[in-house]
């Protein structure tokens, strides 16, 4: 089975300048999401979409392919992860190269492990899945959640069934985290819904699934990986 890793990595982010290359505790942030691939070992290719030369050179420096740049139409704050990756598969087509399955790699997750991408690996074979997506628990439970009309009331917040149930007995939740999703090439082609039919999660920890999206995003990363080096 060939198996190719997209790490989706334009320039121009709005939210953190230039994030996907930005030096998180000595590396660009890309980089780390890279090396997790590589380690796993489970790669014909690492590929990183860009519509930049620059961040081209720097995922070359540490050992990813891009070919080709992101096409213009794909390369906007609208454009859709799973477009880029069509793009990427088609473009990769014309060059001769096809694959069965493609692993959607974030660089904004750069705690994920090689061996996160291997267990779901494991689980996307074990399970004869057509989807893995990856997942972490919550930290706060949606049923204390809800809307507020325009008085600030509380009234009818919560539910008052749950009023007096204790924390520990609230069913767990889980949430996207957005580290890893693998899909089988053919099946992202066809559907219009990939967490449908044998679509699977693999559940990682709280503390590597962290998601870089601002700055206080990027200090916590720093800290974690800073204290996960020094234990």
């Amino acid at each position: 089975m060939r198996n190719i890793a997209i790490i989706p990595a334009r320039s121009g982010s709005k939210g953190l300048l230039d994030k996907n290359i930005k030096i998180l505790n000595g590396k660009p942030l890309m980089a780390y999401t890279i090396e997790a691939a590589r380690k796993s070992n489970l790669f014909d290719e690492i590929f990183v979409s860009t519509d930049s030369h620059e961040y081209a050179r720097i995922a070359h420096e540490w050992g990813a392919s891009v070919p080709f740049l992101r096409s213009d139409e794909l390369s906007t704050d609208n454009a859709s992860s799973w477009d880029v990756v069509k793009e990427a598969l088609f473009n990769y087509q014309e060059m001769g190269k096809e694959f069965d399955t493609v692993f959607l790699l974030q660089p904004t997750s750069p705690l994920r492990k090689s061996e996160d991408i291997i267990n779901g690996y494991k689980i996307f074979k074990d399970k004869k899945a057509k989807t893995v997506v990856s997942v972490c628990e919550v930290d706060h439970s949606p049923l204390w959640c809800n809307t507020i009309p325009e008085d600030h009331s509380l009234k009818n917040f919560l539910n008052q069934d749950l009023v007096k149930v204790p924390r520990q007995s609230l069913p767990t939740y889980y949430r996207i985290n957005g580290a890893l999703y693998i899909i089988k090439c053919e099946h992202l082609m066809s559907t219009q819904n990939i967490y449908n039919e044998k679509c699977y999660a693999l559940v990682m920890s709280k503390e590597t699934s962290i998601d870089i999206d601002d700055a206080m995003d990027f200090k916590i990363a720093e800290l974690l990986i800073t204290n996960l080096e020094e234990n």
